[in-house]
């Protein structure tokens, strides 16, 4: 609520208590009140109550949420793009390569109908009679078949190079298609993600410094409401194997990252977004994973969340939009936000969409 409407809401309440006051019989009348001083423009705002807040940190979860969702569309529209790149990249060499294979083919196909013509004229009768020679004409002969048969072998690589260089063609004509429009996709998730964020952080302006430490404090109430319950319905009572060795090097890697900043799109080594820090952890363990979180939920082996152990990947959310790793102790570790930083959490601070494990 607005300083200013709090202060109205004061005088209006006010009002109402003196009214009531004056129409209860038998009621003293006090000396009336002096009206409420307008409030100056140096004076500092009360603070919002805690109801207040709390609809605040609901508006910011729902912004950052929706920042998490397009930033995952950004990434997996970059994905795309750096795939379409690099394969349109090989497919202009091999167009290159295929049109100077087709060129000298061309001019051997082009030296060899010369020659063919040169020698190839004469009647077969003539060429004996001139020859005077049975053996010579015979070898003659030879040769020519030979290099009739060669000539044909030569056509028929000219006829697939020629081939070849036109479903290049075509291949790289739709790659570059395809390129395009995850290039628009990207831009237009860019988009979302900078819009989703300025409301967030609009909001977050407006609130006073006391009012920010007591929302921090609503934030992490509200994670620890959520991690007891989840541990008080037994998510966790069996316990899950030990980390494999490079589980154990992932969960190495993303804890030596707490403390950096979370931001979108990135992948380390300075920050990171939530996939970011989830596959370049895995990358360091020598296993490449997706990208994004949903291709991580989509592509990797799925496992209990009772049986989940150190390096497995927690995805929450019905989107599949957020995602961190499970270190232990019902713990794991995360890049949660923007404006947050690389930390641990409790693994149940969320609502878990499953787990996935990369080295299963």
């Amino acid at each position: 609520m607005g300083t200013g409407k709090r202060v109205l809401v004061t005088a209006a309440l006010a009002v109402v208590c003196a009214t009531t006051a004056l129409a209860v019989p038998g009621t003293a009348l006090a000396a009336p009140a002096p009206p409420p001083a307008a409030p100056s423009a140096t004076a500092t705002p009360p603070a919002a109550p805690d109801r207040d807040l709390e609809a605040v940190r609901k508006q910011l979860e729902k912004l950052y949420r929706a920042a998490a969702v397009a930033t995952e569309e950004y990434n997996a529209a970059d994905e795309k793009a750096r795939e379409q790149s690099a394969q349109l990249d090989e497919l202009t060499v091999r167009i290159d390569a295929g049109r100077e294979r087709l060129a000298a083919l061309r001019d051997r196909a082009g030296a060899a109908a010369r020659a063919q013509y040169r020698t190839g004229g004469m009647p077969d009768e003539a060429k004996l009679i001139l020859n005077g020679d049975p053996d010579d004409f015979l070898d003659g002969t030879g040769r020519v078949i030979q290099g009739e048969r060669a000539t044909k072998g030569l056509l028929g690589d000219l006829a697939r190079a020629q081939e070849d260089l036109e479903t290049y063609q075509a291949d790289a004509s739709g790659h570059l298609t395809r390129l395009e429009s995850n290039r628009r996709a990207k831009a237009t998730a860019r988009k979302k993600v900078e819009k989703r964020i300025a409301a967030a952080e609009e909001l977050e302006s407006r609130l006073e410094k006391e009012e920010k430490v007591r929302l921090a404090r609503l934030e992490r109430l509200a994670a620890e409401r959520a991690q007891n319950a989840w541990l008080g319905s037994g998510a966790l009572k069996e316990t899950g194997g030990a980390a494999t060795e490079r589980g154990e090097k992932a969960v190495e890697y993303a804890t030596a990252q707490i403390g950096k900043p979370y931001r979108w799109g990135a992948a380390g080594p300075a920050s990171y977004d939530c996939s970011g820090l989830t596959s370049q952890a895995w990358l360091a363990a020598g296993r490449a994973i997706p990208r994004t979180s949903q291709e991580q939920w989509r592509r990797l082996e799925r496992v209990e969340v009772a049986d989940m152990r150190p390096g497995d990947l927690i995805v929450y959310f019905n989107d599949a939009s957020h995602i961190g790793m499970y270190i232990g102790d019902g713990r794991m570790v995360h890049s949660p936000r923007p404006g947050r930083t690389v930390t641990i959490a409790g693994a149940g601070s969320m609502p878990i969409l499953g787990v996935v494990r990369p080295d299963a």
